[in-house]
């Protein structure tokens, strides 16, 4: 394959961090690899210039993979849409008075196909995000034929979710390449280790039985200030690209 799609069981779920992180760990191994943006909601205004800036989310992988923003990344070609309002695409893009057009993401997708081996294409929120008033965003990836990168977590209600979106993917016909669990909300309020660990267990245990191919990951933690030239190594399993 050459281009995944990165989505996850709910909004602030990870997903930037897991892509940067698999950029990272990808490009270490010598694969030409770049990410992508969807699109990119609650973006911010250049006061000298008044456009939008680049997509939030470009930057913070370009900070994980140790790299400066590439000139695909100034000429918007990773993320083509970014509007101002922090709001489901199809929302922010009515509020902007603009109109997405899928195959403008598309062909940005194969314009860096044709310099990088591998796009890793970052999702907004879940996998049934409408990105426009009649395109939801799993409905998008099932015309390109993206295999699936799911991120989830070990806070309560992860298993339902998290088993809502693999019958999503199914549903579609998709291929669901790798679950990636992030355990940044292992420690969270409303969350304990005996919850983290069964979820853990049980999805695992899940994969296994149901979707055998599947790779499941787990992603390095990592607080907030820690440097980001001392992350620590994100395993990947041989095969994985």
């Amino acid at each position: 394959m050459s281009v995944l799609f990165i989505s996850g069981i709910d909004t602030d779920i990870g997903k930037t961090y897991a892509t940067g992180m698999l950029a990272k760990t990808l490009m270490q191994q010598g694969i030409n690899i770049i990410t992508q943006k969807l699109v990119q909601t609650g973006v911010g205004v250049d006061l000298a210039s008044g456009e939008m800036n680049i997509a939030d989310d470009i930057v913070t992988h370009r900070q994980l993979m140790g790299v400066p923003l590439q000139p695909c990344d100034l000429a918007h070609t990773t993320c083509p849409y970014r509007y101002k309002k922090p709001a489901s695409p199809h929302l922010a893009v009515r509020l902007a008075d603009d109109v997405l057009d899928p195959d403008v993401i598309t062909q940005a997708t194969r314009q860096l196909q044709v310099n990088y081996d591998v796009v890793l294409l970052e999702g907004a929120g879940g996998l049934l995000v409408p990105i426009t008033e009649q395109l939801l965003t799993l409905d998008y990836i099932a015309t390109q034929g993206y295999p699936v990168v799911l991120v989830t977590s070990g806070r309560l209600g992860s298993i339902n979710h998290t088993l809502l979106s693999l019958e999503a993917i199914k549903a579609r016909g998709l291929t669901l390449h790798s679950v990636i669990y992030n355990p940044i909300h292992d420690n969270a309020a409303q969350t304990d280790t005996e919850i983290a660990t069964s979820t853990m267990a049980f999805l695992q245990h899940h994969l296994q039985q149901y979707y055998p191919a599947t790779y499941w990951l787990t992603l390095p933690y990592i607080k907030q200030d820690k440097q980001r030239h001392a992350l620590p190594y994100f395993y990947l399993p041989n095969g994985f690209i």
